[in-house]
């Protein structure tokens, strides 16, 4: 969930700096304006076709501009401003390359111009971008360009580029990709690269090159064997191999595979991080003859920064994978079947930048059975991208489900969740929304806890957002005492769909919440259909947008009525003194009547029902529930329960011919087939019934 109360520093007043200069314009220069503090990148219309990108993919970050500047790239770029940053220089200066559209590559140059503050604190970053494919195609250019290749090679700059290089790497793969990469190992003159990995006493290939290098049997080969990767293995120390007949009589298995690969030379060297190796690397040359002192040095630093590189790589994938299967245990394993409905769900984690344990969300859904043929539907967020948010989702998830459950009304599950996220002793907080269905009727009574409103797609495919009322997020409302919940009463109808998300589907950069409820909407318009298509077209919207966000989607679409379906049951929580709570029960009971097909006694049903709450808020404290159910067997009947507190039983009289009070009872009597009164624990139950018609195929409603 993304921190609401983050700000991005105010940019300077003369930002961006001379933008769309027509001079530099004139001589194909683009410019940008790099505000530090903000982490804005500003670029003018040359710098754009300079990147080969258009305004509408550029969002102002810099990271954005990862699409057109390969990783090797990047990270020797980042390493030369970071130098100038560091030692106090005014500019610099480089050749770097992007990739184009078309996927070839074009040669750029830039040149920076770093200002700071009065404290020395570098601000922003103003320079040009140019193209320099002509430039270097001269003969001085290609001179500058050889003497930066020769530097490249340097012992220092070899192992500081590939370092550098390493640093973003993520997964074992992406360690592999950069070593093959330009500015990785081709820079050391080698012609071939082999990697494994260490496992159960065996070392695993995870990399050979050039493509169709690869020695039978070697795949996966015990330490003990006599290869060379397995003898550094066991003896912690660098082999090398100064010539052809060198290799050969020291690996006479291995050397007539290689053969054809015309190896004059070989380095192989241990990959040790804390102590232990795991795993080892070997570079084979074609062109060379013997190490010096000095090649040897480097090549051993080389090793020990690959293998510092592969284990934090392999750390992270472990934590991904932990924190993935931690936070699929914490989501329901599966979705039951809900009768008279298609449901889909889907979660895609967050993508965090490589940030250990932050690949993990709170972002969470439910689909719970209940009594008499209902089902809640639940979405929620828990604040934060880490394991501990995760935890609290699972735990705020199972209590939930168990309030739900035990029968308590829409706005008491909610409210009890509250109260226990505020007891659970974490500073989080969560959104949640939640949705009692009737399938039968249709009805839905809908709670939200500071969570974005449900989308409704209509039966002819479009789509609009349903406003509903809210209190605040679980864990806030119990710690500021207020725990009202208003319930809102909605109607799904046959062959409607309802949508709820987190917001990690709807928040886009640069936009607000408003602006993405209405590209939200008009996806849901467009998409597929069936439920399962349209789950997961909206998933794949959201893998290709990206973000730091994850998202959790629930649908569920209404089919045509069953008239064989069991009975309906519904439920409304009416407070004392709340006009609107009373309205919503009304409305509860008129789309009751007419979706069980009692629609001809729907006058008289409404007035009792009306007349029994109305009784139950006047002569007893506190507040009432409304209840409405259709009782089966050859007599069907829908029967009306209004709950209360008080255990005094309600009297039939007779009202004067002044009285204003004193006919209740009487109408009920009068009306409803059959009425009593039921004891429940500490208060009372009084109820009503009605006989409802038989359906022209004799179905039950």
């Amino acid at each position: 969930m993304a921190d609401r109360g983050a700000r991005a520093p105010s940019l300077p007043d003369d930002w961006p700096a001379h933008p769309d200069h027509p001079i530099l314009a004139l001589n194909h220069m683009g410019t940008f304006d790099w505000d530090l503090d903000a982490g804005l990148f500003h670029m003018d219309a040359p710098a754009y076709e300079v990147f080969d990108l258009t305004p509408e993919e550029y969002d102002g970050r810099p990271e954005t501009l990862a699409a057109r500047v390969p990783p090797s790239e990047s990270s020797r770029l980042d390493a030369v401003v970071s130098q100038a940053i560091k030692d106090g220089s005014e500019n610099y200066g480089t050749y770097f390359r992007i990739r184009r559209r078309d996927g070839t590559s074009r040669w750029t140059h830039t040149q920076g111009y770093i200002r700071r503050d009065e404290t020395g604190r570098p601000r922003r970053v103003v320079g040009i971008v140019r193209d320099a494919t002509q430039e270097l195609e001269d003969g001085e250019a290609r001179n500058l360009r050889d003497a930066q290749g020769k530097a490249l090679r340097r012992q220092t700059g070899v192992v500081q580029a590939v370092t550098a290089a390493l640093a973003h790497a993520r997964s074992v793969q992406e360690v592999i990709d950069v070593l093959k990469d330009t500015h990785g190992i081709p820079n050391l003159g080698a012609t071939s690269l082999v990697m494994g990995l260490v496992e159960a006493g065996r070392i695993r290939l995870v990399a050979e090159g050039p493509a169709g290098s690869f020695v039978p049997g070697t795949r996966i080969t015990r330490i003990e064997e006599p290869y060379p990767m397995g003898e550094v293995v066991r003896t912690l120390s660098p082999r090398f191999i100064e010539s052809p007949e060198e290799f050969a009589e020291g690996y006479p298995i291995l050397w007539p595979h290689i053969t054809d690969l015309q190896i004059t030379s070989a380095a192989y060297l241990p990959l040790i991080a804390q102590a232990r190796p795991i795993g080892a690397m070997g570079l084979l040359y074609n062109d060379r003859h013997g190490f010096s002192s000095e090649e040897r040095a480097v090549l051993v630093a080389l090793g020990s920064s690959i293998a510092q590189s592969l284990q934090r790589a392999m750390l992270y994938e472990q934590e991904k994978d932990l924190a993935q299967g931690l936070q699929q245990a914490m989501l329901p394993r599966t979705i039951p079947s809900v009768r008279g409905a298609e449901v889909a769900v889907r979660y895609r984690s967050p993508t965090a930048g490589g940030v250990l344990g932050r690949d993990i969300g709170g972002d969470w859904y439910d689909l719970i059975p209940l009594p008499g043929g209902r089902v809640g539907a639940v979405i929620g967020d828990v604040q934060g991208h880490d394991t501990h948010a995760a935890a609290v989702m699972g735990q705020l998830r199972i209590v939930l489900r168990a309030y739900a459950a035990e029968g308590h009304a829409p706005a008491t599950v909610m409210a009890r969740a509250s109260v226990f996220l505020d007891e659970l002793d974490t500073d989080r907080f969560a959104t949640c929304l939640y949705a009692e269905a009737d399938l039968a009727t249709g009805v839905l009574q809908v709670v939200r806890a500071g969570h974005i409103d449900p989308l409704v797609r209509a039966a002819d495919g479009s789509c609009r957002r349903v406003p509903v009322e809210g209190g605040l997020p679980l864990g806030l409302s119990a710690e500021f005492q207020s725990l009202e919940y208003p319930v809102s009463t909605l109607e799904l109808d046959p062959g409607e769909t309802l949508l709820l998300c987190t917001d990690g589907l709807v928040e886009q950069p640069g936009t607000d919440l408003g602006e993405g409820m209405r590209a939200l909407t008009e996806q849901v318009a467009k998409g597929p259909e069936d439920v399962r298509d349209l789950a997961d077209r909206l998933i794949e919207i959201a893998e290709e947008r990206g973000g730091d966000d994850d998202v959790a989607l629930l649908l569920l679409r209404r089919r045509g009525s069953d008239p064989a379906q069991a009975v309906g049951r519904l439920q409304q929580h009416v407070a004392s003194g709340d006009p609107e709570a009373l309205a919503l029960a009304r409305h509860m009971v008129r789309a009751a009547v007419r979706a069980w097909g009692a629609g001809d006694r729907a006058d008289e049903i409404e007035l009792v029902a009306d007349e029994l709450i109305t009784n139950a808020l006047m002569h007893t404290e506190g507040s009432a529930i409304v209840t409405l159910r259709v009782l089966g067997g050859g007599d069907r009947r829908l029967r009306v329960e209004v709950e209360d507190s008080s255990s005094a039983l309600p009297r039939r009289r007779e009202a004067g011919e002044d009285g204003v009070s004193g006919r209740g009872l009487l109408l009920v009597d009068r009306i409803a087939d059959g009425w009593g009164v039921e004891a429940r624990g500490g208060g009372k139950a009084v109820w009503c019934e009605f006989r409802m018609p038989e359906k022209d195929d004799g179905s039950a409603p």
